[in-house]
């Protein structure tokens, strides 16, 4: 078992001073003796006394610790976010508190409140499904605490954001399923009040009216996950409307598409094509590889943390709100013609 990290109350009962004496020595206060000083600041380094940089920071008012709230960790482009995030932290000399909400309004709030508790100086945060109240981010802002919203993001609190081009991307996938032949393009997406959703279902839309085809609303569903996609695609594609495409909100929910398809014994892209939106990892380990939409999580995360960044350091100025949009890139593999 590793040994307990020694405390300055620990040293100050070795060495027989008081409490204050030690904090004083650490901080090399000048109105100790040189001789005091030497006797705590040895000790300390001899027994790898470290300093909790938390409790510091909460007595002086001051932090160098970030929050960091995502729906998922597990997630490709969440986990290539916070690298985004940890990246430049690291560099800067920031700590990073991380949670996860799973989606959940609930979670999310206590999240929230644990940030606040700890005294961050920062939180950096994309909501959750199931949030359509943001009271708790709002609490954040009302105690000066400033807050970088990226990917989900919410437009009724005035605060920097990064986004992804969402609508670009969806409106150059459904193009380029029509240039391709595809006519009846079936979009699975994640629930309206996110702006992803809208966003991303503006551009499929907007693709099929600029090349003149209809929009049918029985062609849209709101299905985001891979075991959802599998029984909702399994009976589009045993229906009279059946589908000759799919554009999905994420891989997830692609890669069940596609396992929907498979089953049913449909050839894979000649009688149907299928396009996901992520980029991930299980986007070129299936069979067969997926086209999607790449996001670039990694430089969202860079972004959010250098905006954030702006604010902490000029937080007395009256500094211009950002918005910050990350382009996207269609990567085209074997589930598209």
């Amino acid at each position: 078992m590793p040994k307990a990290q020694i405390t300055i109350k620990d040293i100050a009962r070795e060495l027989q001073v008081s409490v204050s004496t030690v904090s004083r020595a650490l901080n090399d206060s000048p109105d100790l003796s040189a001789a005091t000083k030497k006797k705590v600041q040895d000790y300390a380094k001899l027994h790898h006394y470290n300093p909790n940089f938390l409790a510091l920071s909460i007595k002086k008012r001051e932090s160098t610790i970030i929050g960091v709230i995502v729906p998922e960790v597990t997630h490709h482009f969440f986990a290539s976010v916070v690298e985004g995030i940890l990246e430049v932290a690291d560099r800067e000399g920031f700590s990073v508190l991380l949670f996860r909400s799973h989606e959940q309004y609930d979670k999310e709030v206590r999240s929230v409140q644990r940030l606040l508790s700890s005294r961050v100086c920062g939180v950096l945060t994309s909501v959750a499904k199931e949030t359509t109240r943001y009271d708790h981010f709002q609490e954040l802002v009302d105690n000066d605490i400033p807050v970088i919203f990226f990917d989900r993001i919410c437009v009724d609190i005035p605060t920097n954001r990064v986004v992804i081009d969402d609508y670009a991307g969806a409106l150059t996938a459904t193009e380029y399923l029509i240039n391709t032949g595809c006519r009846k393009i079936a979009f699975f997406c994640s629930p309206m009040h996110l702006e992803i959703s809208k966003n991303r279902r503006g551009g499929y839309m907007d693709a099929l009216r600029k090349h003149g085809l209809p929009v049918d609303h029985d062609l849209i569903k709101i299905c985001d996950n891979y075991d959802d996609a599998i029984p909702v695609a399994t009976e589009m594609l045993q229906s009279e409307n059946k589908p000759d495409a799919f554009f999905a909100v994420n891989d997830e929910t692609a890669l069940g598409i596609l396992h929907a398809t498979k089953q049913l014994h449909f050839k894979i892209p000649d009688e149907v094509s299928i396009c996901g939106f992520t980029d991930g990892f299980a986007a070129i380990a299936s069979d067969p590889q997926l086209t999607t939409v790449g996001q670039n999580g990694f430089d969202v995360g860079v972004s959010a943390m250098e905006l954030l960044l702006e604010r902490i350091r000029y937080k007395g100025a009256d500094a211009m709100l950002k918005n910050r949009i990350i382009r996207t890139k269609l990567i085209v593999r074997e589930t598209t013609r």
